[in-house]
């Protein structure tokens, strides 16, 4: 019983309970990983995975959707069939069985995790309020057409620029090109 009550005081006493800085152990968090999920399953899966204890991220965004007697605002996720997750690389089981999840997203037979940044920076996106939507996914270097504007259906290679985005087209039979600026939202990709 003594023992009981010595614990008990030294709680009472914050200078002896308290560890300090130096004495505290930050363990490390798990790294994020991509879950591939059966499309439309998002969110049910996000739910079971919170039920097994898993920190999980499904950034979703709202869209207005159309039926046939009215409309209707609708959450949608931003990445349709995939959502994030805090995984251990050796325990991946619980995540693998739990129905609609297809895959942990890898490259060469090995889990490659999300960067903690990229998953910060969509958080924030979401967390912010501003409208967000899905768009495609563009790399400096690709194919794209122009979708509106004067340049409407000019077809160019998408490169990038101090300024912003450049659109550079070539003539192919001059081995001549030139570049104009252009906004980044005006471009989809050339399949």
């Amino acid at each position: 019983m003594n023992s009981d009550r010595e614990k008990l005081a030294a709680i009472d006493r914050p200078d002896e309970s308290v560890p300090n800085e130096e004495s505290l152990i930050v363990l490390p968090s798990l790294p994020w990983f991509a879950l591939h999920v059966r499309p439309r399953y998002e969110k049910q899966i996000s739910q079971n995975l919170q039920q097994k204890g898993f920190e999980e991220f499904l950034p979703l965004y709202s869209s207005r959707r159309k039926w046939s007697d009215r409309y209707k605002i609708v959450e949608l996720p931003l990445f349709p069939g995939y959502l994030f997750c805090r995984i251990d690389r050796n325990v991946r089981m619980p995540v693998l069985t739990i129905p609609g999840v297809i895959r942990i997203v890898g490259f060469g037979g090995e889990l490659t995790p999300v960067s903690e940044e990229e998953v910060s920076a969509i958080r924030s996106i979401v967390k912010s309020g501003y409208a967000a939507e899905p768009w495609p996914f563009l790399k400096v270097g690709q194919r794209v057409r122009i979708m509106e504007g004067a340049l409407e259906g000019l077809e160019g290679i998408l490169l990038k620029s101090r300024a912003g985005s450049r659109l550079v087209v070539s003539v192919d039979l001059l081995q001549r090109s030139v570049a104009v600026e252009i906004d980044a939202a005006w471009v989809k990709p050339v399949k």
